[in-house]
């Protein structure tokens, strides 16, 4: 175990100044209050000293003692034990067997007398159960055997309060309020004396070792235990702390928190409280006296007197620190909290947490550097300040002084070791992301977030981008820089749009499309840029790149107009100024006019006939180029005659002089049944096309949405089309049949069967004239059902009326209105069904005013 050093041995009464050259006089006993240093010699004499404290630089303390007094007590028996009560200026001396008050300046006996007989040990109660301040209690171990008696002792007399007997004869006694802890002949043990109980402790042989029985706080007792143990008790019979392993040899004990101090033949030995570690051996031979009097540790050989002077234990956890000894250092200040005030000891652990956790970190251990930096609220910038460059040139951060590490900088600390600067990084990397939205960021947010950036970009990590396009508080200028320098125009671009500076985004990221300056990021770019233009409400912008974006691809580069959230496109860009601008791109424009007239259903006649002229355009430039009409034009076809059939605002007129001798049959039929001229229509289709499919699909388009008489008309005329004379009338028989067969429910029989011709047999037409007949069959059946239903409901009428007629009632003035509630004047009136009668006038208001009350319905 490596030592430490917490406490310095300073002599304090040197042997000249005590016996000179009496060889035979030796130092029985001492005792310390304040400055005042009492000591008891082998002779009956008492010696009174005054220190001196003086403290010196390096944290420790020289002392000069003062001869005040000499007095021999009258006794050649030695003087075994010192004791003084400060508040009643006495010093109790324990002297052959008696107990004597002397005044603790003169060291003259009390004039009364008073002195306490019969005592083999005592111990002063520095938890007394009296509540008078004028009197100390004290415990002696009597020479009766097995006896122990408590005195009151006042400044001139002494007053005996209990007396108790023991199992075995006491050898060491302690006492705490009516506690005693006693070493008796084979065992410890505490005894309450007001109530008699008492519990064992652990056993021990008197005769192998001397017992060592202290006090060191309220209701706990420091023992010798079997084994070299240093054992702590409490009141109750139980240990609260672990022991200490001491020598087997040791002569006496104190405590000096957090420190347990014993003493042997050889050595002075300091072991923790906390840790229960031995932590420093001071070579002492000859030692027989140890005792700790308020905090000051006194020890004696038989001839001087020494003082363990602890160092201060900030020093103490410094040193620790120092020697990387990071778990010991921790230990020992939290255990300082006792000794230090409160806000002094919280700043002195967090700087404690800090520098171990710098210790830590310098060791790789990166875990428990993060959770003591984390405890300690550790200021992040004392962590980014070592690595290079990481802090903005703005930042005004000063390190902590006195410094919290030894190391300038990270290439100090792995002394040039790429492998380990680069673990440092990712734990930073790491540390930082945790941090940055926690409250340890408060304050310096902007410190953090570019220390992060720049070491994403210089790892080329994927959090660079993730960081970017989150709320960040990346510096500007010095970030700008770093992803320069690092080449990552992408993310500088991101950085720029984050700052409002969306022309210098866009500007970048089209260098980088265009080929002057290289950055792989993404592959996608283009779409990229387009999809941030779309988005984007500067109009500026998107007007300054549009060019740009439709020479690269105009179906692609068009998407800035056409894919813009509906809402700004509808506030923000004129239609008018985007065609005119697409003016240069054929393919863009068909897409923006089929944005405006498809998607968003724009009813404007301009823009629907000018679809429609570049869709024929585009018909008429592909036709000459194949015999006939390939894939791509079918589709412009397809477009066209869509366009034509679901429009109804583009210039028909205009359209017509456009197809007329383009030898488009369709689309002129299309136009024809636009201007309702659907005889033309339908010669087209027939007789031009002979798609006759056509023509029945252009009956019910035209018919859609029409009264059912409209369509009638339509098929009528397609029917008779079909029946004229003509060179093709052979072909359209067949035409003429299936028409009438699919589609019998479109046409009145009566008036188609007289243009039937006679050769047609009835199972030709057996479809139609089924279905005729059906029809004619289901209008008789429902004219008949809906005229028995009138009938019927007319009957319940006239019965209604026989039964009113049938029945009488008496009117009289006393009859009241159940309207108006006054009665009637004449005999004029309304009768309802359930016999209610009101005023004529009455009954006409309610109709005119419906919130006037209604004795029933009327029949």
């Amino acid at each position: 175990m490596m030592s430490t050093k917490a406490f310095t041995l300073v002599s304090a009464v040197e042997r000249e100044l005590l016996t000179g050259d009496r060889e035979r006089i030796s130092i029985e006993c001492v005792e310390c209050c304040g400055r005042n240093l009492y000591v008891g010699t082998t002779d009956g004499s008492i010696y009174h000293f005054l220190l001196e404290e003086k403290t010196l630089p390096a944290g420790t303390a020289s002392f000069t003692a003062t001869k005040q007094l000499h007095r021999h007590l009258g006794f050649k028996k030695p003087v075994n034990e010192l004791r003084a009560a400060s508040a009643l200026h006495r010093l109790l001396v324990l002297c052959d067997s008696s107990i004597t008050l002397v005044n603790m300046l003169n060291l003259e006996p009390v004039p009364s007398g008073a002195r306490i007989k019969g005592a083999v040990a005592l111990a002063l109660n520095e938890n007394p159960v009296s509540r008078d301040p004028f009197c100390v209690e004290v415990c002696i171990i009597s020479v009766k055997r097995r006896t122990i008696q408590v005195f009151l002792v006042y400044e001139d007399r002494v007053q005996i309060v209990r007396e108790v007997s023991t199992s075995e004869q006491p050898l060491a006694v302690a006492v705490d309020g009516h506690f005693l802890c006693l070493a008796l002949t084979t065992q410890y043990i505490i005894l309450n004396y007001n109530t008699g109980i008492a519990q064992d402790l652990f056993p021990y042989c008197s005769e192998e070792k001397r017992p060592i029985v202290k006090r060191i706080g309220r209701q706990e007792f420091l023992l010798a235990g079997p084994g070299g143990l240093g054992m702590f008790a409490t009141v109750a019979g139980i240990s609260q702390r672990a022991p200490v392993h001491w020598s087997e040899n040791v002569t006496g004990a104190a405590v000096c928190f957090p420190y347990v101090i014993a003493l042997d033949d050889q050595f002075i030995t300091v072991h923790s409280m906390l840790d229960q570690q031995l932590k420093q051996t001071l070579p002492f031979k000859e030692g027989h006296i140890l005792q700790d009097f308020e905090g000051r540790v006194i020890v004696a050989t038989s001839k001087a007197i020494y003082i363990l002077v602890p160092l201060p234990l900030e020093k103490q956890i410094q040193d620790l620190l120092a020697s990387h000894r990071v778990e010991e250092a921790l230990v020992l200040a939290k255990g300082a909290r006792r000794n230090i005030p409160k806000e002094k000891f919280q700043v002195m652990y967090r700087r404690v947490l800090q520098q171990a956790g710098f210790i830590q970190f310098a060791q790789l251990q990166f875990l428990e550097a993060k959770e003591l930096f984390r405890s300690g609220q550790l200021d992040v910038r004392e962590l980014i300040s070592l690595y290079p460059f990481l802090l903005p040139t703005s930042s005004s951060f000063t390190r902590s002084h006195p410094p919290l590490h030894e190391y300038a900088d990270l290439n100090q600390l792995t002394q040039g070791d790429q492998e380990k600067m680069a673990k440092c990084k990712r734990f930073l990397m790491s540390y930082l992301n945790e941090v940055r939205s926690t409250e340890v960021a408060n304050g310096y947010k902007e410190d953090i977030d570019t220390a992060l950036l720049k070491l994403y970009a210089e790892a080329d990590h994927d959090s660079l981008l993730d960081l970017l396009v989150t709320e960040n508080f990346c510096l500007l200028t010095d970030s700008a820089a770093w992803l320069e320098k690092h080449k990552k125009y992408f993310a500088l671009g991101l950085l720029y749009h984050y700052n409002n500076q969306d022309a210098a985004a866009v500007q970048l990221w089209v260098n980088i499309v265009n080929g002057d300056i290289h950055d792989s990021t993404r592959s996608d770019l283009y779409e990229y840029v387009i999809d941030f233009l779309t988005y984007n409400s500067d109009q500026e912008l998107v007007w300054k790149y549009a060019d740009w974006a439709l020479q690269k691809s105009e179906e692609v580069g068009v998407q800035v107009f056409t894919k813009r959230p509906l809402e700004e496109e509808q506030n923000s860009f004129n239609p008018d100024d985007i065609l005119t601008c697409l003016k240069k791109y054929p393919d863009a424009l068909v897409k923006y006019l089929e944005h405006l007239v498809v998607d968003r259903k724009l009813q404007q006649e301009e823009y629907h006939t000018h679809l429609a002229v570049l869709y024929l355009d585009k018909v008429l430039q592909q036709r000459p180029s194949a015999d006939s009409i390939g894939t791509e034009v079918t589709e412009a076809q397809v477009k066209l005659r869509h366009l034509l059939q679901t429009s109804d605002v583009y210039r028909v007129h205009f359209l017509m002089e456009k197809v007329q001798g383009a030898s488009l049959p369709m689309e002129r039929a299309i136009l024809h049944g636009k201007l309702e001229e659907h005889e033309k229509a339908l010669h087209i289709l027939v007789h031009e096309l002979r798609d006759t499919p056509a023509a029945e699909d252009y009956c019910l388009w035209r018919s859609e949405g029409r009264d059912p008489a409209y369509r009638q008309r339509l098929f009528h005329t397609l029917l008779a089309l079909y029946l004229s004379p003509s060179p093709s009338a052979p072909d359209l028989t067949v035409a003429a049949v299936d028409l009438l067969n699919h589609h019998a429910a479109e046409f009145d029989a009566v008036q188609v069967l007289p243009l039937l011709p006679g050769s047609w047999s009835v199972q030709l037409l057996c479809p139609f004239l089924t279905r005729a007949m059906r029809d004619s069959v289901h209008t008789r059946r429902t004219a008949q059902v809906a005229l028995g239903l009138a009938k019927s409901e007319n009957l319940v009428y006239k019965y209604d009326k026989m039964r009113l007629k049938g029945s009488s009632f008496r009117l009289s003035d006393k009859n009241l209105c159940q309207t108006c509630q006054n009665p009637f004047c004449e005999p004029v009136f309304v009768r309802y069904p359930n016999g209610g009668l009101v005023h004529t006038h009455c009954a006409a208001s309610r109709h005119m005013d419906p919130s006037s009350p209604r004795p029933s319905a009327r029949t």
